[in-house]
């Protein structure tokens, strides 16, 4: 498998997309036509050659898309991480060679996934097992802090005046699940699926589930999801105040959509209150890491029983993904 790698604009809601990167077959560069107030941002967001990522950039709406295509497996592998946040500097990058803090050029970031059926099947369990046989101390903590560091800054709003949303269709597992929940709106499709199911093999999701899901649930609850290892459904979540709005399946764009044609007048108001909702409660950077430290600390204490059931469920997933590819 593998991502699409394309930078595209959209001219319109619901007009053709123009994509401004050269197709990886080699083909001519297509070419396209946007106002000159978003060359800069066109300039930038192709310094970087996506290749885990598809990124499209909607500037009518100043929404900036992001769907996860991993190439290796179906999970946050290492190289998806380091391109989700390359592109969260570049759109700090953008801000700030902007210019005009009263216009920004970006609104919205959204997150979605172009694997069919799955939004993401959490940590890179593969890795996990090989890095925690050749107990590689460093190496676990390297991820860990990478994957704080894209989650953390999602949920901080990169500390720039936008919101994050997660438009989920399909399967959000262990850091799937947290990467959907550290967005300040979460749009879920019905036949969703969310889960932690990393007790299985005797760990705990440790990149953020704790701290989201505390500050949007009973922290009782919190525990009880993560310590039980059950699968939930979208409407399940819905009911219990994780996931802010159902969408038909197949629709979960449109009601991305339908959600700013209703609301766009009230960007500031929105984007206050959950600006509010961070200073209220904040999750700092300093307590994801602690709970990193614990969760390396505790995957290095795992018996083999544990590993071996760790790479099974990696086998799952891998052929899994290969079916919805077919």
């Amino acid at each position: 498998m593998s991502g699409s790698g394309a930078v595209s604009f959209l001219p319109k809601r619901f007009g053709a997309v123009a994509s401004v990167a050269a197709p990886r077959d080699g083909g001519a560069e297509p070419q396209w036509a946007l106002p000159d107030e978003t060359s800069e941002v066109k300039a930038l967001l192709e310094s970087h050659p996506y290749r885990e990522l598809t990124v499209e950039f909607d500037p009518h709406e100043r929404v900036l898309w992001y769907y996860m295509a991993p190439i290796e497996r179906p999970s946050t592998t290492l190289a998806l991480m380091r391109e989700a946040r390359h592109l969260q500097k570049t759109i700090v990058d953008i801000f700030e060679k902007w210019g005009d803090p009263d216009n920004p050029p970006i609104r919205y970031l959204v997150v979605g996934s172009r694997m069919p059926g799955i939004f993401n099947l959490g940590g890179d369990l593969a890795l996990f097992a090989r890095l925690i046989q050749q107990r590689d101390h460093k190496a676990l903590v390297d991820y860990a802090r990478l994957a704080i560091a894209v989650v953390h800054a999602n949920a901080s709003c990169l500390d720039l005046p936008i919101i994050t949303a997660s438009v989920v269709q399909g399967d959000a597992l262990g850091g799937g699940f947290e990467a959907a929940v550290s967005s300040n709106l979460i749009i879920a499709e019905r036949s969703a699926k969310f889960g932690l199911p990393e007790v299985l093999f005797n760990m705990f999701p440790g990149m953020g589930a704790y701290s989201l899901l505390a500050r949007r649930i009973d922290p009782a609850l919190a525990e009880r999801m993560m310590l039980s290892g059950q699968i939930y459904s979208a409407e399940e979540l819905h009911k219990l105040g994780v996931v802010d709005m159902l969408a038909e399946d197949g629709t979960g764009t449109q009601v991305f959509y339908d959600y700013l044609a209703k609301h766009s007048r009230q960007f500031n108001a929105h984007e206050a209150i959950y600006r509010v909702r961070r200073r209220v409660n904040p999750i700092t950077f300093e307590e994801m890491a602690d709970i990193a430290d614990i969760w390396v600390e505790t995957a290095l204490r795992l018996g083999k029983d544990d590993v071996h059931r760790m790479e099974r469920l990696a086998a799952a997933q891998y052929r899994r993904w290969n079916r919805a590819a077919e």
